[in-house]
């Protein structure tokens, strides 16, 4: 009797004690959320809060979603509301990677930004980050010739062809119907490929790409 009084204790400490961390990472990430709009508010005007406002909403809206679910909404956001626009000009400088805030912030960016928008954004809801890299490619454009380009490449399983995120595009793409697009390197948070290297991946991406890891700690502090 005894025994089973205890044990009915216990469950219930157990119970109150889940039930308390729950409620604590519930505020957290109610705090979390609004430190970001609040940050949205002091630097962007209404049409960019409210940008960041929709995104926060996305991305807890849909996190129980397909993973190609979730592929098609971060690339219709971000395709549909970020107007493509030279570093030069948002910046004042040749090349600058922008946080995802930053870029919903000035719905402006050039295609490094979509494409680290996009990656912070899947992370964000729960896809693996094995199976997200950011990748240089030469992109061949009709009028314009060939340049420098980034997409995001998801790899639904570690060895099978990826799907291509692009704000070039706004279909979703296997890497084999994307002809216009010659691989260069490919990196993510975890590591780093050269395209044709068949050996392990670089680790550290950040020690080889200054900027990389300039947008990393910019997100950090902006709370991402």
């Amino acid at each position: 009797m005894k025994l089973s009084l205890l044990n009915n204790q216990l469950r219930t400490l157990y119970c109150t004690g889940l039930l308390l961390l729950i409620l604590l990472a519930v505020a957290a990430a109610r705090a979390d959320l609004n430190a970001l709009l609040k940050l949205a508010q002091q630097r962007y005007d209404t049409t960019g809060v409210e940008n960041i406002s929709q995104w926060l909403n996305l991305i807890d809206s849909q996190s129980s979603a397909q993973e190609n679910e979730k592929l098609l909404y971060v690339n219709d956001f971000f395709n549909q509301r970020i107007v493509f626009t030279t570093d030069q000009a948002i910046w004042q400088r040749s090349d600058y990677w922008a946080t995802p805030i930053e870029t919903m912030g000035r719905q402006q960016g050039d295609c490094e930004d979509f494409s680290i928008a996009k990656y912070v954004s899947l992370l964000k809801l729960g896809v693996d980050v094995d199976k997200l890299r950011l990748t240089y490619v030469k992109a061949k454009i009709s009028g314009v010739g060939t340049q420098a380009h980034m997409v995001l490449a998801y790899y639904p399983t570690p060895d099978s062809e990826p799907l291509i995120l692009d704000n070039l595009s706004t279909e979703i793409m296997r890497a084999t119907q994307r002809p216009d697009l010659i691989p260069i390197f490919s990196f993510n948070s975890a590591g780093l490929w050269v395209a044709g290297d068949k050996s392990n991946k670089t680790q550290k991406p950040e020690t080889r790409l200054s900027r990389w890891r300039d947008v990393l700690t910019r997100m950090q502090a902006e709370g991402l």
